[in-house]
């Protein structure tokens, strides 16, 4: 993590943010994650989905969007100083609740078996990049 200021976080490890953002922003203990989406670094390539040639999600699969989404918060958090056992709160937003909720519910209790953070889960129209999961997490950080 390149520091702007001391409170302000950049990974050179996760995927570039989609707007004048940072990564993170740690305030005394607390480290707070921008959203984070599935996206892999250095490209627009989100795995597991099909675009059609206007943009259009086509298909996708949110197992493989959760595995990537969730690397990237471990990603993040590591690279601040972190790490995914210090996970106080995550507030999830899915796309479709309905299909997906139960994949997603399940991948979730493999990756947080031994820490559960609060946890919020809602379902939205839409996300910035044609993705269906994005994480918003806080941690802890000494």
């Amino acid at each position: 993590m390149s520091e702007e200021n001391e409170s302000v976080l950049y990974s050179s490890q996760a995927p570039e943010p989609v707007g004048l953002y940072p990564h993170a922003r740690r305030v005394g203990n607390l480290l707070f994650l921008s959203g984070v989406g599935p996206r892999q670094k250095g490209s627009n390539q989100i795995p597991g989905v099909e675009l059609d040639n206007e943009g259009n999600i086509i298909s996708y699969d949110i197992s493989q969007q959760c595995h990537s989404v969730f690397q990237n918060v471990k990603t993040i958090l590591e690279d601040a100083g972190s790490d995914w056992s210090c996970l106080v709160d995550v507030t999830v937003f899915l796309t479709n609740m309905k299909d997906d909720f139960k994949i997603y519910n399940q991948l979730y209790a493999d990756y947080f078996k031994t820490n559960q953070p609060c946890r919020t889960t809602v379902e939205v129209k839409s996300l910035p990049t044609p993705i269906a999961i994005e994480l918003k997490c806080v941690a802890t950080i000494e």
